[in-house]
């Protein structure tokens, strides 16, 4: 547990951000953390695997690690209002009880499903006295045995997601992914190692490629083919993880070209493929 209060704010990150004008984010995980995602004010169609959700005051979302995930901000100025937490989901193994998981809702549903719960007003109420709480321990000015507190508080957190979750049953979310987007996730989910040139997906999706890409960029505010470089890069960082050589990385995940993979996956991640999968070992 000491190490838990050494590096308490690296594994549990939160923050409260308002903005008036939004910056466009990419797609993006968070590799070996988890969300926890409160949304206030804006106009916002958020985007995770292979459904976008109209937020509301109060909506809040739960993302593990392998979910991928994006806001698409509906205009570049506007008031944009969220409260984020990430944490590090290794801390929770000795905050559990048997009767209890705390990660229940984020590992117990089907991956890119039930991303969303929509509170009532008295949760969203009992949600922002708890989140207050948390900031008010980590000003510089608190009092001795705020670590402690606000460990507790992000534990009552927790109960009180899963407690709505498990509440709320399996509700069908109302999504506003047309069914030709859906069947084209799947498709590039599974296929990232063979040919997703435009000409092939146009032909999966049976519609034409200048329709499909305009469809594609209203939903979720970015190209297909950010998305797929984004899901090979992803899959190209697991396999390495796994072990693979560079080769076989590069053939797995889709990359026909030796110099171009490199290239790619160092812009993205920040160090060449070898060195990463170098760095993780050592982690």
């Amino acid at each position: 547990m000491q190490d838990l209060y050494q590096n308490l704010h690296q594994l549990i990150n939160f923050r409260h951000t308002l903005t008036n004008e939004p910056r466009p984010m990419d797609f993006h995980q968070h590799q070996d953390q988890y969300e926890i995602y409160f949304f206030l004010t804006g106009d916002v169609h958020y985007f995770i695997e292979k459904q976008v959700y109209h937020l509301q005051y109060g909506d809040l979302l739960i993302m593990h690690s392998n979910e991928l995930h994006r806001p698409n901000f509906q205009s570049k100025k506007q008031r944009y209002e969220n409260c984020v937490i990430h944490f590090n989901p290794a801390l929770l193994a000795n905050l559990n009880s048997s009767q209890f998981d705390l990660l229940h809702c984020f590992n117990n549903r089907k991956f890119g499903e039930q991303n969303r719960m929509r509170l009532n007003p008295q949760q969203i109420d009992d949600f922002l006295k708890i989140f207050e709480r948390m900031e008010l321990y980590t000003r510089p000015q608190a009092l001795p045995g705020s670590d402690i507190l606000f460990v507790a508080a992000f534990t009552e957190l927790l109960v009180f997601i899963n407690r709505i979750f498990l509440n709320q049953g399996k509700q069908e979310d109302q999504v506003m992914i047309p069914d030709k987007l859906s069947s084209l996730f799947t498709y590039i989910d599974e296929n990232l190692d063979q040919d997703l040139s435009l000409e092939v997906l146009e032909h999966v999706v049976f519609m034409n490629r200048s329709y499909l890409c305009r469809l594609f960029k209203k939903h979720t505010g970015s190209t297909i083919h950010e998305h797929i470089l984004f899901k090979r890069i992803n899959k190209a960082k697991q396999l390495l993880r796994e072990g693979s050589t560079v080769t076989d990385t590069c053939q797995l995940a889709g990359f026909n070209d030796y110099s171009n993979f490199i290239r790619t996956f160092k812009k993205a991640v920040g160090l060449p493929p070898r060195q990463y999968q170098a760095q993780q070992r050592r982690g």
